[in-house]
């Protein structure tokens, strides 16, 4: 499924590299914990978090996951969204929280299992 789908459907904000929409989302993972994302996350993956610094740029970028999804409405750092600019990873907020928010690309289709 391509980023572009997921944004539509799920009404997401985009705040940061629109033009990666076609990134093909391979799976998803969920953690506010960058040790743990680096270590569990897999390439392609979707990233759900709360966390808005730039440290989450970085880590998106060493993994090469399809994009981030920052919940609860939490707005990213000015930082973060220029790291995201320059690195090229779609950066997209939700007003939902994580439980929710996950659930909904459950039923979309995206899985943390593969």
């Amino acid at each position: 499924m391509k980023l572009r789908d997921i944004v539509d459907k799920l009404e997401l904000k985009v705040a940061a590299a629109p033009e990666k929409l076609d990134n093909e989302v391979a799976g998803g993972y969920a953690s506010d914990l960058l040790s743990d994302v680096m270590a569990n996350s897999r390439e392609g993956d979707l990233w759900v978090t709360l966390q808005v610094h730039p440290n989450i740029i970085a880590v998106a970028t060493l993994k090469d996951l399809a994009g981030i999804i920052i919940v609860q409405g939490r707005n990213p750092e000015e930082q973060t969204m220029e790291k995201a600019r320059q690195e090229g990873v779609p950066l997209m907020v939700s007003e939902l929280q994580a439980f929710e928010l996950i659930g909904r690309l459950h039923g979309l289709g995206v899985s943390g299992m593969r």
